[in-house]
């Protein structure tokens, strides 16, 4: 089970990206969602987009972010669904050089209990390019509410102990990144 370590908390640089074709920053629920809670964790908000649910506009932003030294996460609401303009997941796994596997099922175990079977349907994906975590998480603000407070939280925290996703995260001036405790 994870736990706090003695390890001392480190701010991570996170960009947030909406996916979608009807809203604007006034009623993007979602992405507002993701900022207000990574930033109530001790994070920064480094940037803040939406784009139209395209597959270019997506690559475009992303791949803008990847190559951004001071982007460290990159957290995606929209576009995991079925419906022909769910576009999220083929647009960002080309740009990814490592797949996190193990975050679109455990997303899905932990949406069951507020869900039910109808997690089946998020196509919720993570990865890693270029020292940046890629998170694409469904399009309500439950679903970010739930991927932060069950997964991200902890795992972009510096402290949860045996390990976290920070030391593969792209260093920032200043900062140390300390790499995960062995097991014993």
């Amino acid at each position: 089970m994870a736990h706090l370590t003695q390890r001392l908390f480190q701010p991570l640089n996170i960009a947030v990206l909406t996916i979608s074709d009807t809203r604007s920053f006034d009623t993007d629920t979602s992405g507002q969602t993701l900022a207000d809670l990574l930033q109530t964790a001790g994070h920064v908000l480094i940037d803040r987009g939406l784009v139209k649910d395209d597959i270019y506009q997506i690559r475009a932003q992303v791949s803008q972010w990847i190559a951004d030294p001071n982007v460290q996460v990159v957290l995606m609401t929209g576009g995991t669904g079925f419906t022909p303009r769910d576009n999220t997941p083929q647009a960002v796994a080309p740009l990814l050089d490592k797949h996190v596997d193990g975050f679109g099922e455990l997303f899905r175990q932990v949406s069951l209990a507020e869900i039910g079977m109808s997690t089946l349907q998020s196509r919720a994906l993570a990865g890693m390019s270029n020292g940046v975590l890629v998170c694409c998480l469904p399009g309500s603000p439950g679903a970010c509410r739930t991927g932060w407070e069950q997964i991200l939280a902890g795992q972009l925290d510096s402290r949860t102990g045996p390990c976290n996703f920070t030391p593969h995260l792209k260093p920032q001036p200043g900062i140390a990144l300390e790499p995960c405790e062995a097991r014993s």
